[in-house]
């Protein structure tokens, strides 16, 4: 790896925050993602999923689609934020899913990464991922005060 894979410059580092919901669990899926250019440019993106499905897999979509909208916009380095520990995990490589679905879109999105020159993918608490969580439950015609799923089942742990 060389030093410019490591370090990216500061000036052609994307940014990107994304996450997934499902309501109810499993149920129907949304993601949200917000993408930041270098030069400060901002995309949103709120998509409903046409398909059902539990909450990790909506995060894992939320992640493949946020690497695909930035490939096709032109980044080459970026950083990306989500707060669900589990994905960030698994995508990492510092933990791992035998639910076979989860582990092909893992998979996936490993490949994925390989099209940058650099890729930090890090997790954040959700009051650092507002902005997302915003556009995962809009997609889901949900209100801001509304819970997904993935709420009501952290209350049930």
């Amino acid at each position: 790896m060389t030093i410019s894979q490591q370090q990216p410059q500061t000036d052609t580092l994307w940014h990107a925050w994304f996450d997934g919901s499902s309501a109810p669990n499993p149920g129907k899926m949304g993601v949200g993602i917000v993408l930041i250019a270098p030069n400060g440019g901002c995309t949103e993106k709120a998509l409903p999923l046409q398909r059902c499905g539990c909450n990790n897999e909506a995060e894992l979509r939320a992640l493949a689609l946020t690497l695909e909208m930035a490939a096709d916009a032109g980044a080459r380095s970026i950083e990306i934020r989500s707060d669900s520990k589990a994905a960030v995990d698994w995508v990492n490589g510092t933990d791992s899913t035998e639910i076979q679905p989860l582990a092909g879109l893992v998979a996936a999105i490993r490949e994925q990464q390989s099209r940058f020159a650099s890729v930090s993918l890090n997790w954040v608490p959700r009051h650092k991922n507002k902005e997302a969580d915003r556009l995962s439950r809009r997609a889901l015609g949900l209100s801001e005060t509304e819970s997904p799923a993935k709420d009501r089942n952290r209350k049930r742990r």
